[in-house]
């Protein structure tokens, strides 16, 4: 994920003016990728649960359309090696404080 992928979030989500987002999902339109929900469906959902599950990539249903397994196995290395990282800076943050 890039920060580029947030855009159209940032862009609707618009931080300056909460009585000004806009969604852009709704029966009429469920390709939008962007929806609000109230406080009681919200609530409703077991454990209030934000599963996003009306949300699908349908590039990723599509198997012939995934990439080679290779290219998907070091994309995967390199989210957990990243993640490692991420979390040894965490934790030497943490060592670091408690020295």
């Amino acid at each position: 994920m890039r920060e580029a992928d947030l855009d159209e979030f940032k862009q609707l989500y618009n931080p300056e003016n909460i009585y000004k987002r806009k969604e852009t999902w709704s029966e009429a339109n469920e390709e939008g990728r962007w929806k609000k929900y109230s406080y009681e469906e919200i609530i409703t959902r077991d454990k209030t649960s934000l599963d996003i599950f009306w949300l699908k990539d349908k590039s990723l249903t599509d198997l012939d359309n995934l990439p080679d397994p290779d290219i998907l196995a070091n994309e995967i290395i390199e989210n957990i090696e990243a993640g490692l990282n991420s979390f040894r800076e965490i934790m030497e943050t943490i060592n670091g404080e408690m020295d």
